[in-house]
C-alpha cells in the first residue's frame, strides 16, 4: 500500500518521463512515425482524488487538473490547458498505476493510458496546418528519479 502526501499517493507525486503513440496497428511501421507527443508530467501533491499538475516540454506547458480514484490500480482522469504559441490546447487523459510484478527486476512506476485531443489548434513548424479535435493516442509515463 502506497503512502499518501496530503491525500495523494506518495508514489504518485513527482516528475514522470511521457511518451504517446499514434494508434497504428501496422506492426511494420516504423517506429519514430509512431510518435504523437513526448514530455514531462509533474504531479504534485494535492487533497485526496485530486489530480494537479503540469505536462511541458520545449516551448509549451499545459495545466492538469483533474481526479485519482484508489482502486486497484490507481485510475487517473485530467485535462490539460494552456496556450502554445498563442492557441488554445485542451486534452484530455485516462490512465491506470501498472502495478509492479512479484519477480520483476528493475521495474519503475509507470502510468498507462490514452489521450483525445478535444479542440483543433494549429501545428507544423509554422502554425499552417490543423491538428483535429478527436484524434486518440495511447501513453506511457516512466517516473524519475528523484533528485
Amino acid at each position: 500500500m502506497s503512502t499518501t502526501i496530503n491525500g495523494v499517493p506518495e508514489v504518485l507525486t513527482g516528475l514522470w518521463t511521457y511518451r504517446s503513440f499514434l494508434s497504428n496497428p501496422d506492426v511494420t511501421a516504423d517506429f519514430d512515425s509512431l510518435e504523437f507527443g513526448r514530455g514531462t508530467i509533474k504531479i504534485n501533491e494535492g487533497p485526496m482524488q485530486t489530480f494537479d499538475g503540469l505536462i511541458f516540454g520545449p516551448g509549451w506547458e499545459l495545466k492538469l487538473t483533474g481526479s485519482i480514484g484508489y482502486g486497484n490500480p490507481f485510475t487517473v482522469q485530467f485535462q490539460g490547458k494552456g496556450v502554445v504559441g498563442g492557441a488554445e490546447w485542451i486534452y484530455n487523459y485516462v490512465g491506470y498505476f501498472v502495478p509492479n510484478w512479484v519477480n520483476g527486476v528493475n521495474q519503475r512506476p509507470a502510468l498507462v493510458g490514452t489521450i483525445v485531443r478535444v479542440i483543433p489548434h494549429p501545428t507544423g513548424a509554422n502554425g499552417d496546418s490543423t491538428a483535429p479535435a478527436g484524434v486518440v493516442a495511447q501513453w506511457i509515463a516512466v517516473k524519475q528519479d528523484e533528485a
